[in-house]
């Protein structure tokens, strides 16, 4: 234990269950895994190119993920690499790379989809979908290695990963006449595991709604409050219950109704949302089992944020919970903070301290979830454990003080215990 923990007392965290919440990043790189990069573009440079080739996987490799297999065989790379429940295959040799992922097979050919997927070959830079003799709809990027180099490379295969990624589960599900093929999963979550997400999942629409209908506040003439439980909701869901595939389509598409600027007021919106909310409240059971998995990622679909730009966005909106707090709408009041670190964590690759922080928050805020999921409670009865949530942002200090040694969070203000305006339920 550092200085640090032995001034405060800083104890051993209790062993906490391996769930995985939110959305994979790749922005923390190590320093040896920038450095393989500038080693593959100085054998680019040179002609090396399997050399090169080597390098670029080795940039790509998490250790934790396991999500890159490379061998060479006769002169040639093959590789492997994993993007949520797709497995991207391929080879390279001194002449040209060829990257291909299997999304799903047609038991027969119709033209609603394949006519969808012409369309997507449109909006597609790098790789594009096809159809081969045994009806197996495939996503595939090639390129001659003198034109390959580990930009374009980056580029292309992300593109390739990540739509091979969304499209099997979606037009699966949208398609009868489409199965899925070359499912990659690194593990099935256990049955207790998937009926606590699900529950979660219904509970916590059905409470979002029960307080837009029956709630104090009148939401037809405060519609933004609606906005907020919406969004906050969406979010969370996101982060929470990690869905793949047509969930994780359906919260997307109700972040992009809530930002389109398609010229509809905010109480139009809001309609549309909850429409789209109450089509997951009636799904089966089952469907949401079936895309309940750990995968591994090898490309995040974020973009990075640096601390300044994160306190703007909690500046931008904290304000608004005020007037919510101080009328006595308890539940509008905590969306907002909801809201910030929702939408933050949904949308970027956040610094390493404050998303660990924001995981803080909510694992505050959803108490209750937490502890059916078997982690330690920080909220007993409604009431914080105050020296257990100290000991993990001092946690969180320690485990970042090498990388960030000018982040020191001010325990005497923190917002969780000072806030005035916090609902009282806290």
């Amino acid at each position: 234990m550092n200085l640090f923990g032995r001034l405060f007392g800083t104890n051993e965290p209790p062993a906490q269950p391996a769930i995985r919440f939110g959305r994979f990043t790749d922005s923390n790189r190590s320093t040896e895994r920038e450095e393989a990069f500038d080693a593959a573009l100085r054998d680019f440079g040179k002609e090396n190119y399997l050399s090169a080739y080597v390098s670029f996987f080795n940039y790509l490799l998490d250790e934790e993920e396991l999500n890159v297999r490379v061998r060479e065989e006769k002169g040639e790379l093959h590789f492997e690499l994993f993007q949520g429940s797709k497995r991207i295959t391929g080879f390279a040799n001194d002449r040209k790379l060829h990257a291909e992922a299997k999304i799903a097979k047609a038991k027969t050919l119709q033209s609603s989809f394949m006519r969808q997927l012409l369309e997507a070959n449109f909006e597609l830079k790098y790789s594009r979908f096809t159809l081969s003799p045994d009806n197996e709809i495939t996503i595939v990027f090639d390129t001659y290695t003198t034109d390959g180099s580990p930009y374009k490379l980056y580029a292309a295969l992300k593109e390739l990963a990540t739509h091979a990624d969304k499209h099997d589960d979606i037009l699966v599900e949208e398609f009868e006449a489409l199965e899925i093929i070359d499912l990659n999963m690194r593990r099935e979550l256990p049955e207790w595991e998937k009926n606590v997400k699900y529950d979660f999942i219904q509970r916590e629409i059905k409470a979002v709604f029960e307080e837009i209908d029956h709630g104090k506040l009148n939401t037809d003439k405060y519609p933004v409050a609606v906005t907020y439980l919406l969004l906050h909701l969406c979010y969370k869901l996101d982060y929470l219950t990690k869905p793949e595939g047509h969930m994780m389509e359906v919260l997307e598409c109700i972040h992009r109704l809530a930002f389109a600027q398609d010229g509809k007021n905010a109480s139009q919106k809001n309609l549309a949302l909850r429409k789209t909310f109450q089509k997951l409240l009636e799904r089966p059971r089952e469907k949401f089992f079936q895309e309940m998995y750990e995968v591994s990622a090898t490309f995040g679909i974020t973009p990075p944020i640096d601390h300044q730009n994160v306190t703007i966005l909690i500046d931008q909106e904290l304000p608004n919970m005020r007037w919510y707090a101080e009328h006595g709408h308890e539940q509008i009041a905590l969306a907002v903070p909801g809201f910030i670190i929702g939408r933050a964590l949904f949308n970027f690759a956040l610094p390493l301290p404050d998303k660990d922080l924001f995981h803080l928050l909510m694992q505050v805020m959803e108490a209750d979830y937490f502890r059916s999921l078997g982690f330690t409670p920080l909220v007993e009865n409604g009431v914080l454990d105050e020296k257990a949530i100290r000991q993990a942002i001092r946690r969180i200090v320690e485990k970042h003080e090498n990388a960030f040694p000018r982040f020191k969070p001010d325990l005497k203000n923190w917002f969780l215990l000072r806030c005035p305006v916090l609902p009282s339920r806290f």
